[in-house]
């Protein structure tokens, strides 16, 4: 048993963790996408997520990756077949995106409500694009080991965590108001499904308009995630050395 400091609401609490019983979800740490800034924070964030990966699996966590709609890429893998062996098990609520619940979140600011403007890979490449995406796997300098899973899909997942007795849930990856939060896979759903999220703060980013910078802005989300969502702690506390810090937030 692990014992943390979380933050949550305004303050700090101490949680214990059995990492052993533990799973680690690492959501769409894209090889590519559409926008340059973002692409680059993936790049940057990545071999972080990676040494937490490796820790944490070293001591018994199932590490799930989860680049979202590009898993067809590891079909027949280890990772790919994995996730898919699990029993099915009946959910107790719908698997399916998440959208701001107003029953029990307050609204985030319009700028959170979409991704964009930013710096773009080229004039017709905007950060509102659609199909076709430019991500076609997970980027490379996250491993996948012998062990791990792959999957997108919220009700695979869920027959994963299921099978193996899993109620703690470490998120980490890309973008805290948008996928982190609402994919079927993401902390809303967890909550949702009976689990017990822990956001890795430190490993995540946002994607929101002006006029926040990027920094302000992913700091305003962790906030409100731990409002409303779950506690959250940093890579540092699971596997030690210094907090992940992205270059353009100094």
């Amino acid at each position: 048993m692990t014992e943390l400091v979380a933050r949550r609401n305004g303050g700090v609490w101490p949680i214990e963790l059995d990492v052993t019983r533990s799973a680690v979800v690492i959501c769409d740490m894209w090889d590519a996408h559409h926008c340059v800034s973002a692409a680059s924070r993936v790049t940057e964030m990545a071999p972080r997520v990676n040494e937490v990966a490796t820790g944490l699996r070293s001591r018994g966590s199932l590490v799930i990756h989860a680049p979202s709609g590009c898993t067809s890429f590891y079909a027949g893998t280890p990772a790919g077949l994995l996730a898919g062996e699990a029993p099915r098990v009946t959910p107790p609520v719908s698997i399916q995106w998440n959208d701001l619940d107003p029953s029990r979140e307050s609204p985030l600011p319009s700028a959170f409500a979409q991704p964009g403007p930013c710096s773009c890979s080229s004039p017709d490449a905007c950060c509102e694009a659609g199909p076709p995406y430019p991500w076609t796997r997970q980027i490379p300098s996250i491993r996948i080991e012998a062990g791990d899973a792959v999957s997108d899909e919220g009700d695979v997942i869920f027959n994963l965590l299921e099978s193996r007795g899993i109620v703690d849930v470490i998120v980490m990856g890309v973008h805290a108001n948008l996928c982190v939060l609402g994919r079927p896979f993401g902390i809303r759903q967890l909550v949702y499904l009976g689990k017990r999220p822990l956001l890795c703060r430190d490993l995540t980013d946002s994607f929101h308009r002006d006029p926040m910078g990027h920094c302000e802005g992913t700091e305003y989300v962790v906030d409100h995630i731990e409002r409303f969502w779950c506690p959250s702690v940093t890579s540092a506390q699971l596997v030690g050395g210094e907090p992940f810090r992205l270059s353009e937030c100094g």
